[in-house]
């Protein structure tokens, strides 16, 4: 008896030690936002490490009643604690202040203390567009100094094409003229005036809408990389493939899309390729750009159906390209969609929250957008920004092929980032000026707090910025009119760089000028017809084309095209129209 007594004793005892208790908990940051992919440590699990789910939750069996766990994610500070493992575990994580200040509002343009008007524009059922606040004309004696974010985003120009080519009107708030200008290549300008990372000159000229006014235009070039110092690529394709999906303009063309991005792929480059509809799926795992027949199947294999659960998809796209991520290498996740998500997060603030915690991971992310009627503009719009990305509008198979071929290296190698250009204006040379395009979102115009965001820029990009300017009444003897810089990270560095780039005020007539500055002043005055600005109010898409058609080169099929859609645009802007100011 006294035997068995020991032996019940012993088992006891040895369940007693050995007894399991599972440690359940959630990772959240101070804005209350579930953490995905918080790394987590257990001083009785050693070095072994844990990591939260996509709703920032986390379950581990573990043996003891008492133990420490220790947090770490990029971009916070770590978090180590003593925890009662029977208990659950709600854990706060506080941001480092880089990444607090992802988090407020961004601008694309800015000048301090302004009051701001809101205009006026018309929607489309089913489609979304940002409300932006046009820049308004700006005292320069109160405010000298004023600068803008650097970008190659050019979704606006093919999103208008798309309008004008079915025979319908722009929403006003479609129509980024930045981004038009950005479609559009002005390497035929002069030669540069100096040599740097950047290249910078400038042109002011008389203003072809305001006789009174000049235009000063600021043409910027970004290096272009040797295609044999190319770095490998670890690419993930984020593909929609839910039922909004299944017509010719959006899945098809998406899968021959990325089917033309395959042929540039090389073997030191990896593809993981991840769909979603009716839930996620990893249609590819991470594989060498070498064996193009079978990324093409993966592809071809894409069907659509189910809703679109993009929240979750896109966490799990960034999981995978961290886990095959390169260092030194081009990171990126490339999400294609028409922006219709409805599963998860699914307004422009909440996925702009999301995206934000992964701009310090050095993954990028372009937005690809397609299709009609449901398009979410405004979510794409805001995915990229706040991803340290860029992003484009493919209306059609030609346009695939220039985003993804032609422009193969500009629209997925970053030579930048947080890239931006500020402008001081000297005392006593002019009296107002306004920046054309560039224009804020209006919540984001209306917050005191909100920054001046830098952007993306690609590989050889350029990107061409005007401003309207009202001249002062006495001219002043220096042959300075402003002094610019470009502020920029290189791609992997957290420091910043500054290009100083002096600007003269050596004025010429627009008819006199380079053709690419009177195409520019075109495209300019264009977009601002389009969406019906205060400042182009007595003019009409006609006067757009005779200026347009004085500057096109007829060797460049883009600017050709662009004589065709004013065409259109005469047509659906009630063509009997003169201009007001005409007698």
């Amino acid at each position: 008896m006294k035997k068995v007594r020991w032996v019940l004793y012993c088992l006891l005892f040895f369940t007693t030690a050995q007894a399991q208790y599972y440690l359940r908990g959630e990772v959240k940051n101070e804005r209350g936002q579930w953490l995905q992919g918080a790394r987590i440590n257990l001083s009785s699990k050693g070095s072994f490490p844990y990591y939260s789910g996509s709703s920032g939750t986390f379950g581990i069996s573990v043996s003891k009643i008492t133990d420490t766990i220790r947090i770490s994610r990029d971009g916070y500070e770590d978090l180590t604690v003593v925890i009662d493992t029977r208990k659950f575990q709600s854990l706060l994580m506080k941001m480092l202040p880089t990444t607090a200040h992802l988090y407020n509002r961004k601008l694309a343009s800015l000048t301090t203390n302004l009051r701001r008007q809101k205009n006026n524009s018309f929607s489309v059922p089913g489609e979304s567009y940002s409300n932006l606040v046009e820049n308004d004309f700006i005292e320069a004696d109160k405010y000298p100094e004023t600068g803008f974010a650097l970008n190659i985003n050019k979704a606006s120009y093919s999103n208008i094409r798309r309008f004008l080519s079915n025979e319908m009107m722009v929403p006003i708030d479609a129509v980024r003229i930045e981004e038009m200008l950005n479609y559009f290549d002005f390497t035929q300008a002069p030669a540069p005036q100096q040599q740097g990372y950047f290249n910078c000159r400038s042109q002011l000229t008389s203003c072809p809408w305001e006789e009174k006014n000049q235009l000063l235009f600021l043409h910027v070039t970004a290096p272009k990389l040797a295609l044999d110092s190319i770095p490998p690529s670890n690419l993930v394709f984020l593909i929609d493939i839910s039922g909004s999906m299944d017509k010719p303009n959006r899945l098809p063309l998406l899968q021959a899309a990325f089917t033309l991005l395959t042929d540039n792929l090389r073997e030191k480059d990896t593809i993981t390729i991840v769909t979603y509809g009716g839930g996620v799926g990893i249609a590819l795992p991470p594989t060498s750009g070498a064996q193009k027949k079978k990324i093409r199947q993966a592809i071809d294999s894409l069907v659509a159906s189910g809703d679109t659960p993009g929240e979750d998809a896109i966490h799990i796209a960034y999981e995978l390209a961290r886990r095959s991520f390169i260092k030194k290498g081009n990171n990126r996740v490339i999400l294609a969609t028409d922006g219709d998500f409805n599963i998860g997060q699914t307004s422009e603030a909440a996925l702009e929250d999301m995206i934000a915690g992964y701009k310090q991971t050095g993954i990028y992310l372009t937005c690809l957008g397609v299709g009609m009627g449901n398009y979410k503009d405004s979510k794409l719009e805001a995915l990229a920004k706040k991803g340290n990305g860029n992003f484009a509008y493919l209306d059609n198979l030609q346009e695939a092929q220039k985003t993804l071929v032609t422009e193969f290296t500009q629209t997925l190698y970053a030579v930048a980032n947080n890239a931006f250009l500020k402008i001081g204006f000297l005392p006593n040379t002019i009296k107002q000026y306004r920046l054309i395009g560039f224009d804020n979102k209006l919540h984001a115009a209306e917050d005191s707090t909100s920054e001046l965001e830098g952007g993306e820029i690609g590989s050889g990009h350029s990107l061409m910025a005007i401003f309207e300017i009202v001249p002062g009444k006495q001219t002043t003897a220096t042959p300075l009119l402003a002094n610019a810089y470009i502020q920029y990270r290189l791609p992997g560095s957290d420091s910043s760089r500054k290009q100083n780039f002096p600007v003269l005020q050596q004025v010429q007539p627009i008819a006199a000028t380079d053709s690419a500055y009177r195409f520019a002043a075109a495209v300019a005055m264009f977009g601002s017809i389009l969406k019906k600005s205060i400042y182009t109010r007595n003019y009409l898409p006609e006067d757009v084309w005779t200026l347009a058609q004085s500057a096109v080169n007829l060797q460049h099929p883009q600017q050709v095209e662009l004589l065709a859609l004013i065409e259109k645009a005469i047509k659906i802007y009630q063509p009997g129209k003169r201009k007001k100011n005409e007698k």
